[in-house]
């Protein structure tokens, strides 16, 4: 029934439909494609070389009692971390396919691991829709505290049905051990460098495909939901709730557009004046943690290989979410409205001064400029691997 009317919308609104399309399409392409490759690279390179079995031993004091996760579950947080989301998904679905985690282990990795990089939060959310870089400090904290939170939270998720651990005397010579487990996993795995780079070009572009798909076809999703007010009704829902909360109802809109795709919910809230700076920071903050159903749609897609479930998953997104818009809440004045008074008086803290925010902008600047070019050479570079592959089967 709901393909039927997406159809019908589809033929009723095709000039709409095309534009949302393209607009998802270079999402896509500029920003998405370009800044998430290098880190699939370089995770599967570093799977496949055992790195993560040699990281996950030294971390393994610090991620079993804080997370009850195996030490490499700290790979996957730091790439998450770094990279955003799906890449926390799909390094723990990956690890899963390698029996480095339980199916219970999985799904606590996986839901405190996907998270917004810094370069969007800085570059995307920060500068280019709010033009104020002090937010970035102030949403990314409470976006990774949050994270933390949700971490902690999820340690005691299926611990009634997982088998007790037995407690594991102290290793003597961590770092021995570590390279030991290095060596015996890149004997294991056999590959010449060359097969590791290029399988790992291969899986993370495929990958990137899939997320594209998800992204246009979201991207076209919320354009009709509005066209056929759709969101409209919905918003009408949230505005009780947003009573509630003393938030206006006029962020309702973009907040229901968030929940469907964080980019375009995020811009909505930033140029909503009936509302305060602090309100719109506040929902802002919510619709990143929750991360959108278009994100969850490419995390679904990943898990659904394993037999990692997606319920947890969407629980710990709704947890995280609410983390971040408390934190935002409480650390509003210590983060933003004081700063922002030194920043009048000449007086600038190390953290807030213009070089930390320099890097991250011009980041996301370069992304931007030249991320259509690297995603064309990529994309040609996957086509010549997939078509030697396919030569050598004949």
């Amino acid at each position: 029934m709901s393909a039927s009317i997406m159809a019908a919308s589809l033929m009723a609104f095709p000039k709409e439909s095309l534009e949302a399309s393209i607009r998802g399409l270079t999402m896509w392409w500029d920003v998405v494609f370009p800044s998430l490759l290098p880190f699939f690279i370089v995770s599967e390179f570093l799977i496949g070389f055992g790195v993560v079995s040699f990281i996950g031993s030294l971390l393994e004091p610090l991620m079993r009692p804080l997370f009850r996760v195996p030490g490499v579950g700290g790979f996957v947080w730091a790439m998450g971390l770094a990279s955003g989301y799906p890449a926390g998904a799909k390094l723990t679905a990956r690890l899963r396919q390698e029996n480095k985690l339980t199916a219970i282990e999985a799904e606590r990795l996986v839901s405190f691991t996907n998270s917004s990089n810094p370069l969007f939060i800085f570059g995307a959310i920060a500068v280019g829709f709010f033009k104020n870089p002090a937010l970035g400090i102030l949403l990314a904290i409470s976006h990774y505290l949050g994270n933390f939170c949700v971490g902690l939270l999820m340690r005691f998720h299926g611990r009634s049905k997982e088998k007790k651990i037995t407690k594991q005397t102290a290793n003597k010579h961590p770092l021995r051990t570590a390279f030991h487990l290095l060596h015996q996993e890149r004997l294991k795995d056999g590959r010449p460098i060359g097969k590791i780079l290029g399988d790992a070009v291969q899986s993370s572009v495929s990958t990137l495909l899939m997320i594209g798909g998800f992204i246009i076809l979201f991207s076209v999703l919320n354009q009709l939901l509005s066209l056929l007010d759709i969101t409209a009704f919905l918003s009408i829902f949230i505005t009780v709730i947003f009573t509630f909360f003393q938030l206006p109802s006029e962020l309702s809109l973009p907040f229901i557009s968030g929940i469907f795709e964080i980019t375009l919910g995020s811009q909505m809230s930033s140029q909503t004046t009936q509302a305060t700076l602090f309100q719109q920071v506040v929902v802002t903050s919510f619709i990143l943690a929750f991360s959108g159903f278009s994100v969850q749609a490419q995390v679904a897609s990943i898990l659904a290989e394993t037999d990692i479930r997606f319920k947890p998953f969407f629980i710990a997104r709704l947890f995280h979410g609410t983390f971040a818009a408390f934190f935002t809440v409480m650390l509003w004045e210590t983060l933003y409205v004081n700063q922002q008074a030194k920043l009048d008086s000449h007086a600038i803290p190390v953290f807030l001064q213009t070089e930390t925010y320099s890097s991250l902008n011009k980041g996301w600047e370069l992304i931007v400029q030249y991320g259509s070019l690297f995603t064309l050479f990529m994309l040609m570079v996957y086509i010549l691997l997939t078509g030697k592959k396919l030569l050598q089967k004949v």
